[in-house]
């Protein structure tokens, strides 16, 4: 049984989600999103309102957008 990292249920029971992370200095090239760097597993899901909610709670996407100021 593999459980799911935010809510502890049977993954295999559902539709699961595997989460990757990267290294920071993953590089994205063009449209097609060719990224290079070590990449690890930073989770395993139910479905995709578990990583929402893991997300949300543990605040892993805090100041990971781009800084866009409207003005320019």
């Amino acid at each position: 049984m593999t459980a799911c990292t935010y809510c502890g249920c049977d993954v295999e029971a559902h539709d699961p989600v595997v989460v990757y992370e990267r290294e920071p200095d993953a590089v994205e090239e063009s449209a097609s999103v060719a990224l290079e760097g070590d990449e690890s597993p930073a989770g395993t899901f139910c479905n995709w309102g578990c990583v929402s909610a893991y997300a949300r709670q543990s605040d892993v996407a805090t100041e990971t957008t781009c800084n866009w100021p409207p003005e320019e």
